[in-house]
């Protein structure tokens, strides 16, 4: 890394204030009453409890063993990127980045006959033509041909070429990563770790810094986090998914065989659908920031549209599927800072709804279940996947 990562005991809370800090500096406004006006909307109370249920985790394999299990959830974990390539993955597939990302690795989980892809070795073995295979996509472009006028032929390139370079090289890195250092698979890993964490003893420490820890220092695609203005910004969206991944997919079995970590107070996981979302539903303010004036034109804040958006979701809204409109393109510095407005945005959320009295399940709402929330409500209502998300490609953070 190009800066220091913090240490255990304070990893969560750095992610909380460095985010904060990232917003104030940036001078990005969140008002409480904006807040109440989200929270108090027909749209957040009637779908709330239903959609934030909705986290995209159930899948339909057939594991050998709870170990099993954990690999695959750990290989979506890792590859739970690609948000930058959503126009063109719809206009090929007619999927999203984590759909064609759960699909892939369901091929990968199928697709092993001489080797196991979801192993160490296998996934050293996922170039980008097998990865372009197993997705099912064209990583293909016509170009004229140099010296016969009138004649195209085909030439890597694009932007889901670009993916799949991405989704190759993190695969076969840490592929690479976990053989040489004895894992049979990232599953046997997260394993380890988490038990490291069940073993920690230390005071300030929780058993989830813990295993966040080992995860973020051993593999180099779950290190999300950025300098601006020589400040860090520790996000670290993937490994904070697949925590809460764990104890969804493991947290009702009686005695699984690794510990599974508490969540309960861990932030939300930053990716670009949050900071969008909670624009154009008028929580994140962009009016003062100087670094954002240039985008403000692409979000539409008249009172009819957030009228609208606080509404309860109408059927015609719910059958008028469309596709997806491209958001504004923005640089690593401007994302980053948005995903730690939205993180910061979802710590006030919170904590404002622990003062409402009405409805009663409010006041315990968790980070967690705010972030499912933000997440599948943008897709849940055809006129939220409507609204253009902050874009940004070349990266397998988010």
């Amino acid at each position: 890394m190009a800066h220091p990562l913090p240490e255990p005991s304070t990893l969560l809370s750095s992610i909380r204030s460095s985010s904060r800090l990232a917003r104030q500096n940036a001078n990005i406004t969140i008002s409480s009453q904006a807040i109440e006006r989200l929270l108090k909307s027909p749209a957040f109370l009637v779908s709330f409890e239903r959609v934030s249920a909705q986290h995209g985790l159930a899948l339909p394999l057939k594991f050998s063993s709870p170990l099993d299990d954990l690999n695959v959830i750990s290989i979506l974990s890792l590859l739970n990127f690609g948000s930058g390539y959503r126009i063109p993955l719809h206009a090929e597939t007619g999927r999203g980045a984590w759909d064609n990302i759960r699909l892939l690795v369901f091929a990968m989980f199928i697709g092993g006959s001489e080797e196991d892809l979801l192993s160490a070795q296998g996934m050293q073995q996922l170039n980008e033509a097998k990865v372009a295979e197993l997705m099912r996509v064209n990583v293909y472009i016509e170009k004229p041909h140099k010296d016969i006028p009138g004649v195209t032929v085909g030439e890597l390139g694009g932007p889901l070429y670009e993916l799949v370079k991405l989704i190759s090289s993190v695969l076969v890195e840490t592929g690479q990563l976990l053989q040489k250092a004895g894992y049979p698979n990232l599953g046997a890993f997260v394993a380890e770790a988490l038990k490291e964490g069940a073993r920690h003893t230390k005071p300030r420490t929780s058993d989830v810094q813990v295993f966040l820890d080992r995860l973020i220092r051993f593999i180099p695609a779950f290190q999300d986090c950025h300098i601006v203005d020589g400040r860090p910004i520790y996000i670290f969206k993937k490994a904070l998914f697949l925590a809460h991944a764990i104890t969804i997919r493991f947290g009702s079995i009686s005695s699984p065989s690794f510990p599974v970590p508490d969540t309960s107070l861990v932030p939300v996981f930053a990716d670009n659908v949050l900071p969008s979302l909670l624009v154009h539903l008028g929580v994140i303010d962009l009016s003062s920031s100087p670094s954002f004036q240039s985008i403000l034109q692409d979000v539409n804040l008249s009172p009819d549209k957030l009228q609208s958006l606080f509404s309860e979701m109408s059927p015609e809204l719910e059958s008028n599927v469309s596709p997806p409109n491209e958001g504004p393109a923005v640089t690593m510095d401007q994302i980053y800072i948005l995903r730690a407005a939205a993180l910061d945005a979802c710590e006030m959320i919170v904590e404002k709804a622990r003062e409402l009295d009405e409805p009663s399940w409010i006041k315990d709402i968790r980070y967690t279940a705010l972030d499912m929330w933000l997440w599948s409500i943008a897709k849940d209502r055809a006129d939220y996947r409507r609204l253009g998300r902050f874009s940004l490609r070349d990266t397998v953070f988010f």
